[in-house]
């Protein structure tokens, strides 16, 4: 028989550390992330006793499978139970992640590819599918935000949107009213949430991120591009090359942290590079170069 005191990861425990996570007003998403790597733990362990070593083992295993930025999520998810049950000695520590100066080329969405996503959406008769795509490129918000892209929003030309304890408006421009507007009068919309599904629900991320991912290969976009955040990313690219402002970005985005909307700016490796091939420091001619190296001049 488990006694109440034993270190041993429970659904009912999960539960309640869930339940205060919301009490402490987490977001949606997080509170479900965490959810979901406190059962893998759990079926990790068994029936057995958490210790630190269960911890470090653990930790081991999932750097073998997942990237060093979910599994500083996943430690996350773990301390903070730990902490709530005050299993002291459990917690471990975060990988220390050297932050890229380059946003990596193989998942970087160009406007182009975006485009074609659309087109391929409206091609494939899911005009639903179309219009989310670019209420989120144009105005720069997260997918879990769709809900606040409202008729009332629409006649207001902006969204207020509520996430992660904060307050912020979002500008919708007139093109992406008329859009939505249109939308909504042709599916009989006339208040609330403009994205639903079928039964009147708002529509869930991953059943976004699957409609999104079957238009890949016809869009003749790779598969490691195509996310909801990617959308997010565009948006913050093509404004920042325009406005060249981070804080004013920083707040359209609901960043609390600047340096989280760095991120976000970050240009690929081949942009970079282009870039230094401008400032024409180099002095010697490269065909003459390889023409004297090829024939033996010193």
């Amino acid at each position: 028989m488990k006694r109440k005191n034993e270190r041993i990861i429970t659904d009912q425990r999960i539960e309640e550390y869930g339940q205060w996570l919301e009490r402490c007003e987490k977001s949606g998403e997080t509170i479900k992330k965490y959810r979901q790597y406190l059962k893998q733990f759990k079926e990790y362990t068994g029936d057995e006793p958490v210790t630190k070593e269960m911890v470090l083992l653990w930790k081991a295993d999932l750097r073998r499978r997942i990237t060093p930025v979910t599994i500083n999520c996943v430690i996350a998810a773990l301390n903070g139970f730990f902490k709530y049950y005050r299993w002291d000695g459990c917690e471990s520590k975060f990988l220390k992640i050297s932050k890229s100066s380059f946003y990596p080329e193989r998942k970087e969405l160009s406007k182009n590819e975006y485009k074609r996503l659309v087109k391929t959406a409206i091609a494939n008769g899911n005009e639903r599918l179309a219009l989310v795509l670019e209420t989120i490129c144009a105005s720069g918000i997260r997918v879990s935000e769709l809900s606040f892209i409202t008729v009332a929003a629409i006649h207001k030309g902006q969204a207020e949107i509520e996430c992660k304890g904060r307050i912020r408006t979002v500008l919708l421009t007139r093109q992406l009213c008329a859009l939505l507007q249109a939308y909504a009068s042709k599916k009989k919309i006339s208040a609330g949430m403009i994205f639903i599904t079928k039964s009147g629900k708002a529509l869930d991320r991953s059943n976004i991120w699957r409609e999104m991912k079957a238009l890949g290969m016809e869009a003749d976009v790779k598969s490691e591009k195509i996310f909801p955040h990617n959308l997010r990313h565009l948006f913050a690219r093509t404004y920042y090359e325009i406005e060249k402002n981070l804080s004013k970005l920083a707040d359209i985005l609901g960043h609390r942290d600047i340096n989280t909307t760095r991120i976000y700016t970050k240009e690929s490796g081949s942009q970079h590079r282009l870039q230094l091939e401008k400032m024409k420091l180099l002095v010697q001619d490269t065909t003459e170069y390889f023409f004297c190296c090829t024939i033996g001049y010193p």
